[in-house]
């Protein structure tokens, strides 16, 4: 949990506002997607035991919509040809609250939740009698698992511009929102908008930023500008700044989000560092100045720079320390764990996931064991790759060395975490890491481990931990200090970073590996690696995806066999145009198709260039895999498949950093740039150009005498 969102921990009363922006679209109707969104989000907090209060804008905007057809409908074509005046604000209101209320009821009542309506006027909190009363029947509805909803009553109200009337206790459902945390002792007031929160400048502009905590006299200072107020309310963004500091300085903890996400309630109630927070202690918080991503990534690179600078030995100990440190401290990390997978079962997140995120004991000494590996490697940087004599006395050498930093953005792995950072502190890079949401309490706790034993000449800024996605824009920003990013998660992650950035990306899209079983194939080691390549973990980026089959295996029995064997491990298949009417299955709607589950598409070809033309038009460069005894067969297969990597008789499984004697990985790449396929410890590395003279200067090549010998590699 972020150190400014600890306060989230004491939370079980909380009211949530919603504005106008969010429960209206751009054309001034509702916004049911949005309002679905929010009910169920308000209905899990309910299940949870939170004490949920809402106060909710929009029945203006409803009526208005309404009494407008409404107009419509009773009207002749020639009063139609007249000027149409504006609807009274009293009638839309008055006729919008019931519709509002029924609207709410309705999606309540589908999520198995029971809501109340009170209707409110400033008038009636000067009377304390009044003030009593609504204590006490919010109390008794929340005793009940009810939500209340809370509108003010805009049908009768006396005063004509609300929003300018000083007299008043409050002026908008802000400040009513306000009001009510205060009035019934809320531990947390969540006020949503239609941006991510308060930015230090206009939101469309790139060059503002997101103020993750608002302190009044330093923000006062900065010139902030809220914008205009809402198209269809009567707030905006200065009447919730001006709500959040009245609640904040009241005791009330404040934040501003955005209600257009689907879960943002939920991750303000998780602690994560979303939109602004308004706290009257954040003048006291140590930790107010949050490093920025640029901060991040430069300190990662000085850091980097000083491991660089360290003896090999020296290296190699941060990594034997590492390995200790993570034995040492298995319960601490297992215990963190678990609460995350707790949460993640909870949340109703599917087994493979859950079997991503899970790190038993024997996982975590494996990492260990997979860290000692690289530190017994052979020294990885400062390896001289050539040596050559280029005149006499004048000699070049090509030298291996880091990239510089890294950013790699991963999900649902915690031990991927542990991999990368050790595989960053053997080729000496600076590292920032943005894990998924789902295995925060796992990262937290393995980064910590990690960064414990780094050496001060070091520091454990080495390796930073993003630990909110609003980050990740900026970090994607920064070309002129992170020099490679390797997304390791879905397709949709993967693409999403590369068309966000121009920094290097190294990576796969896809993991589209297939299977082509020759007609001199030995039936049962084919058999054995399909069973293999699909099923030992389908949703391994390495799974096979597609199984080809030679056109003469169907006349033999050796097809059915193939689908015998899938079909007793529970595989669903899908076939192309061929198999399908063969085999009576279904036609896939594309040969592209990454199913990362226990189903693959199937395909009869003509011969081994027909399996070739195939892979290399819908596959994604990734792992191919031949079964065959033919071995000119094989070899045709291996150098004209267009793919990171080509296995003969043998599982596509085996396509792995750890597998191929690397140590570990960072990812597999597709990329025909820098690394291709598992990429370990040699894809983080670059090389730089050492010439050792004595003196000798160019000088239009005069008097030089080039000879261009190769040198030994060892001096």
């Amino acid at each position: 949990m972020d150190p400014t969102r600890e306060f989230v921990k004491l939370a079980n009363r909380v009211v949530v506002e919603v504005g106008t922006a969010v429960v209206t679209r751009s054309d001034g109707r509702l916004a049911l997607g949005r309002l679905g969104a929010l009910c169920e989000q308000l209905k899990e907090l309910n299940v949870q035991g939170y004490e949920v209060i809402l106060v909710t804008s929009g029945a203006v905007g409803l009526g208005r919509q309404r009494l407008r057809y409404r107009r419509l409908a009773n009207s002749s074509f020639s009063d139609l040809q007249k000027p149409q005046g504006d609807l009274d604000g009293k009638a839309c209101a008055a006729v919008g609250q019931s519709s509002l209320m029924a609207l709410y009821d309705t999606m309540f009542s589908q999520l198995d939740v029971t809501s109340s309506q009170l209707l409110v006027n400033d008038g009636f909190f000067k009377d304390a009698g009044f003030r009593k009363q609504l204590s006490d029947t919010v109390s008794s509805l929340l005793e009940l698992r009810v939500i209340p909803i809370f509108n003010e009553n805009d049908a009768v109200s006396t005063r004509k511009a609300p929003y300018e009337d000083s007299s008043g206790i409050f002026w908008d459902n802000d400040s009513l929102a306000g009001l009510l945390a205060l009035e019934l002792k809320a531990d947390l007031l969540v006020l949503l908008s239609d941006v991510e929160g308060l930015y230090s400048g206009p939101p469309n502009d790139p060059n503002s930023k997101l103020i993750h905590t608002y302190i009044k006299r330093k923000n006062i200072k900065e010139k902030i500008t809220f914008g205009d107020k809402s198209r269809l309310g009567r707030g905006g963004m200065t009447a919730k700044v001006n709500a959040a500091v009245c609640a904040a300085h009241a005791g009330i903890p404040v934040i501003i989000t955005s209600g257009f996400a689907t879960d943002n309630i939920i991750r303000v109630l998780q602690g994560e560092k979303i939109g602004t927070v308004f706290h009257k202690d954040a003048h006291l918080w140590k930790n107010i100045k949050q490093e920025s991503a640029h901060e991040m990534a430069v300190a990662a690179r000085n850091s980097s720079r000083r491991l660089q600078a360290l003896k090999s030995v020296e290296r190699r100990n941060i990594l034997l320390a590492v390995a200790d440190a993570l034995e040492k401290n298995q319960n601490m990390i297992s215990l963190e764990n678990e609460a995350d997978v707790a949460d993640a079962v909870t949340a109703g997140y599917d087994k493979s996931l859950i079997s991503r995120l899970t790190l038993k004991p024997e996982k975590i000494s494996r990492l260990a064991k997979s860290v000692r590996m690289l530190a017994d490697m052979e020294e990885p940087v400062g390896r001289i790759l050539k040596r050559t004599e280029l005149a006499d006395k004048l000699i070049l050498e090509k030298i291996s060395c880091p990239l510089g930093v890294l950013l790699i953005i991963f999900e649902s792995r915690p031990d991927a975490l542990v991999q990368i950072a050790a595989l960053a502190i053997r080729s000496g890079n600076g590292l920032l890491l943005k894990g998924g949401k789902e295995a925060r309490r796992s990262n937290a706790a393995l980064h910590k481990v990690i960064t414990s034993v780094m050496p001060d000449t070091v520091g454990g800024k080495l390796i930073g931990l993003v630990t909110s996605r609003d980050e990740i824009p900026d970090l994607l920003k920064l070309d002129d200090v992170i020099d490679l990013v390797v997304p390791r998660g879905s397709n949709k992650l993967v693409s999403q970073i590369k068309e966000s950035t121009r920094i290097p990306v190294l990576g796969h899209a896809d993991g589209i590996c297939h299977v082509y079983v020759d007609k001199s194939a030995n039936i049962d080691m084919a058999k054995q690696i399909i069973r293999d390549a699909k099923t030992d973990y389908p949703a391994a980026c390495n799974a096979m995806e597609t199984l080809l089959v030679h056109k003469d295996l169907s006349c033999n029995g050796g097809l059915n066999e193939l689908i015998l064997e899938l079909q007793r491990e529970g595989v669903q298949m899908y076939g192309g145009p061929k198999a399908s009417a063969m085999l009576n299955i279904i036609e896939t709607s594309s040969f592209h198709h990454e199913y990362s589950s226990l189903t693959c598409t199937i395909e009869i070809v003509e011969d081994v260039f027909a399996a070739i033309d195939h892979i290399n038009k819908y596959g994604s460069g990734h792992t191919e895999c031949i079964v065959t005894e033919d071995a000119e067969v094989a070899e045709t297969f291996i150098s004209q498949v267009d793919s990171a990597a080509a296995f003969h008789n043998a599982s596509t499984r085996f396509c792995d950093g750890a597998r191929f004697g690397l140590g570990a990985e960072v990812g597999i790449s597709t990329s025909r740039i820098h690394a291709r396929g598992p990429v370990g410890v040699e894809g983080l590395l670059t090389n730089k150009w050492i010439l050792r003279g004595t003196g000798q200067v160019v000088d239009g090549d005069r008097g030089v005498n080039y000879t261009y010998k190769e040198q030994p590699l060892k001096a």
